[in-house]
């Protein structure tokens, strides 16, 4: 085993009993009690307003991590692990994480368009614990400056704790991404989209995805949001569901899109990684209109092998760049 992965079993365990602690002395979720323990973790101090024995074991638990020795890396992938497990408790049904291989696969698609600018802005409308976000901040040489709305309060606050254990600078709000925002103009969206109906009928009744009848669709609202704040020739990369252009709004979404931007492609993610066929899901890959974007010839349209299949993932991905070169240039 080495010292990295040493160093993330130590981290996560740290965090797992604190978390488990918190969570039977304050009567609360796992997920709360994970995002204390980061709190307490990163201010390096506990609360007077815990019980004396408490605070006992969580010096004890705590005292084993000394966050300035850890990478980023090694504290995104730890507080993933507890969050996972905080997850499986089933409170939240929209609770969920993207899945490891699967974010640091989005690093290489916003690192392939990005090219050696050496900053540019990013833009997540469902951050989440913010993952998705921090993988891709992790994995790039650029200065990144990020935006992330979410309107879960437990999300929003472990998304908060991992930042700043990560020493990552990344814009939270607590807010619906629906409602128009102001924002500066935005170079890349990335987003593992929420799917289900958007209640608030008010607000969705300025959009031009708004459901036709009846409720709209939060995940074609937010990528119509996104399309809003992003730059002409800005890039969008979403994790959606595979029938997202098999649903009754589908034929709107699409028109949509031919109307403001440019389909890339779509890359179905590997079967093997989900247990349910209804729950597959793929990585569509757009482009908003400019004066100086070129539609592709040939979207690219690939079904993506498992991750654990090194060579198969690496021949995969000779392919994907030589199809940026061919199309896109980059």
């Amino acid at each position: 085993m080495t010292q990295l992965n040493v160093n993330i079993e130590t981290l996560f365990q740290s965090l797992d009993v604190s978390a488990e602690l918190i969570k039977e002395e304050k009567e609360i979720t796992y997920l709360e009690g994970l995002a204390l323990a980061g709190d307490f973790l990163f201010e390096q101090e506990i609360p007077q307003d815990m019980s004396d024995s408490l605070k006992k074991k969580l010096q004890q638990a705590l005292s084993q991590i000394q966050p300035d020795s850890l990478s980023k890396e090694t504290v995104r992938k730890a507080y993933q692990l507890a969050v996972l497990k905080g997850m499986k408790e089933g409170v939240q049904a929209h609770h969920a994480l993207t899945p490891d291989a699967v974010a640091l696969f989005m690093s290489y698609l916003v690192n392939k368009v990005q090219g050696n600018e050496k900053s540019f802005s990013l833009y997540d409308p469902a951050v989440g614990t913010a993952n998705l976000v921090s993988a891709i901040m992790n994995h790039s040489q650029a200065t990144i400056k990020t935006y992330g709305f979410e309107v879960d309060e437990t999300l929003v606050q472990l998304a908060f704790t991992s930042a700043n254990l990560q020493e990552t600078e990344i814009q939270l709000f607590h807010e619906d991404s629906i409602r128009p925002y102001p924002l500066p103009p935005i170079d890349i969206v990335t987003s593992d989209l929420p799917v289900g109906f958007y209640p608030r009928d008010e607000i969705s009744a300025d959009y031009q995805l708004k459901g036709e009848q009846g409720k709209s669709l939060i995940h074609h609202l937010m990528i119509e949001r996104s399309f809003n704040v992003v730059k002409q020739g800005g890039f969008l990369f979403f994790i959606v569901p595979n029938f997202l252009f098999e649903s009754e709004q589908a034929k709107q979404l699409h028109h949509y899109l031919k109307e403001n931007g440019h389909i890339l492609g779509l890359l179905q993610l590997p079967a093997s990684m989900f247990t349910n066929s209804q729950f597959k899901k793929s990585i569509l890959l757009l482009q908003k209109k400019g004066d100086d974007v070129i539609a592709p010839k040939q979207a690219l349209l690939a079904e993506l092998p498992s991750f654990s299949k090194k060579e198969a993932i690496a021949d995969m991905i000779r392919q994907i760049d030589r199809w940026f070169q061919e199309q896109l240039q980059v």
